[in-house]
């Protein structure tokens, strides 16, 4: 590269947008991925051996896939060849396996092949890597939103290893868009107190994780407030939304609001409002909370309030819970506002919750009561000779699979603590309970 290059080149980087001139150039100034690439992984003892594999890095937008396949061609010695499947075709694919075939021959390095979005590609372009990424020709690097499991070819994924990068969060933003603030060589050289606290997680929050976003934001918000007439004091909130177009939402995860609208959320589904629950969820998931939180608090909620009135309850709080690890943010969303409907419009009983704080009582006050001989084990034939097991009852063995008998401690004989209610499953639940208590008191009797 000449000086005239050289002048070129610096020239285009100070004209390139913020995000892209802020991308971290090695693997210790990345961002949220110390799971991938801190010190002592894999990927990093790879990349400082110069012993990079083919792997796909899956992840959503702006978590650093492409900033990751750059540092690692930065730091290897290997031709990088990047393009885009959207792009693409197999045509141009082969063309970089023959100048590999060459650069190989001709300079004894390696390739190093970066595709972006390669679930874009079909089942035959992806083929087209397969036999190069075995033999070595090609080190791929792919790159994708998608799970890889059902997007990229099976064959492809078992001679690659997969790397999950994780979505921002909101305090790892905010670190991001402070460098970028201040950086007088590649961001907006500014004060760090150009922005209020208030602004930055404002942009922080809307920009979902996605660090790309979150700079772009920051530097039309910058731009944005450059341009107008007042251009005097700190860049506040409104100056952000004015900008980005969206709003402010107050809310302090950790402070009274928190606690104020997940109160209004659990209420809303204990009194059947489906409409008010989505409501608050919505404001809760769009002020920046954790959706894992929210999902925990339907999980409690689907055994506290609806309990045995619809066993489905937790069935769907679960799925919901598994669905959106699995689809991630803003795919999974889908799931939280489903459970919450269900929750919602489903029958309510607590009588599970309530038995469970009444056993508890009873085994705090009243002790450890031992285990009637009868249903005891009886391994041994000594234990037998004990007494132990001995009069059990097998329930399988009479009609209908009941056989009146005891199962409590002597001491604690007759008593109650769950009482079904008539809503829902659970008054079928209280019907076949209470054919049995009578059973078994006429038995007693």
């Amino acid at each position: 590269m000449d000086l005239f290059e050289r002048q070129a080149r610096e020239e285009l980087e100070k004209g390139a947008p913020l995000a892209d001139r802020m991308r971290p150039r090695n693997l210790k100034e990345m961002m949220g991925q110390g799971h991938v690439t801190g010190a002592g992984t894999l990927l990093e003892k790879a990349v400082a051996d110069d012993r990079v594999f083919s792997m796909i890095l899956w992840g959503p937008p702006g978590c650093g896939k492409t900033t990751l396949a750059n540092i690692i061609a930065r730091e290897t010695r290997s031709e990088c060849v990047k393009i885009s499947a959207v792009l693409s075709g197999v045509k141009e694919v082969r063309q970089i396996i023959d100048k590999a075939s060459e650069t190989r021959r001709l300079y004894k390095k390696r390739t190093l092949l970066f595709v972006d979005e390669i679930h874009r590609f079909n089942k035959a372009q992806q083929d087209a890597f397969l036999f190069h990424v075995e033999n070595g020709l090609i080190t791929l690097i792919g790159a994708t939103t998608e799970n890889p499991s059902f997007e990229v070819n099976p064959a492809l994924v078992s001679r690659c290893r997969v790397f999950t990068l994780n979505s921002l969060s909101r305090e790892e933003l905010i670190l991001i868009l402070e460098r970028a603030l201040t950086d007088k060589e590649k961001g907006l050289g500014m004060a760090k107190d150009s922005f209020t606290k208030e602004a930055l997680a404002h942009i922080a929050a809307v920009s979902e994780g996605d660090a790309r976003m979150a700079l772009t934001n920051l530097e039309t918000a910058a731009l944005h407030r450059k341009g107008s007439r007042d251009a005097q004091g700190k860049i506040d909130v409104e100056d952000v939304e004015a900008a980005v177009e969206q709003k402010f939402l107050r809310y302090d995860k950790s402070g009274e609001e928190h606690y104020n609208l997940i109160s209004a959320f659990i209420k809303s589904l204990r009194g059947s409002d489906p409409d008010a629950a989505i409501y608050w969820l919505e404001r809760m998931l769009a002020g920046g909370e954790d959706p894992y939180y929210m999902l925990r608090r339907m999980i409690r909620f689907a055994t506290e309030d609806v309990g045995l009135a619809d066993p489905g309850a937790l069935t769907m709080a679960m799925n919901a819970d598994a669905s959106f690890r699995r689809l991630g943010r803003p795919e999974g969303d889908g799931s939280l506002f489903q459970a919450a409907v269900y929750l919602a419009t489903a029958p309510k009983s607590n009588a599970v919750y309530a038995a469970h704080k009444q056993v508890k009582e009873a085994v705090k006050n009243r002790g450890y009561q031992p285990v009637p001989m009868h249903i005891r084990n009886a391994p041994t034939g000594l234990m037998k000779e004990m007494g132990y097991g001995k009069g059990y009852q097998y329930a399988h063995d009479f009609k209908d699979g009941y056989v009146p008998q005891s199962y409590l401690p002597e001491a604690m004989e007759g008593e109650r603590f769950y009482y079904p209610t008539q809503r829902g499953y659970e008054k079928t639940v209280k019907q076949r309970l209470e054919a049995w208590l009578a059973l078994k008191k006429s038995n007693l009797s």
